[in-house]
């Protein structure tokens, strides 16, 4: 692989990252809220919910909504918040 294409790769990893981003921001960040707006206990839409915020997680505000839902979860399942965030470490942590 030359210089250009690698250039070009980089480009296009980029591309992917910013609209996974947006992405997120318009379907998974209003479903993060409702759920704690409405004080919701449904376990699988939260977990669901956790997921996907996790798999864009490497951006600051997404990692800042997925942070807010954990909290909120950790009331009700503080084990799966845990696990949840053991995920996000193993994905994102670069420690």
């Amino acid at each position: 692989m030359d210089k250009k294409e690698i250039k070009e790769l980089g480009n296009a990893i980029v591309t992917l990252q910013r609209e996974a981003v947006k992405q997120t921001l318009i379907y998974w960040k209003p479903e993060a809220e409702k759920i704690i707006n409405t004080k919701s206990k449904d376990i699988n839409n939260i977990e669901h919910t956790l997921d996907a915020l996790c798999e864009a997680a490497f951006d600051d505000e997404i990692l800042n909504i997925f942070k807010k839902l954990c909290r909120y979860y950790y009331d009700i399942d503080p084990q799966a918040t845990a696990q949840q965030i053991q995920f996000y470490r193993e994905m994102w942590d670069n420690d």
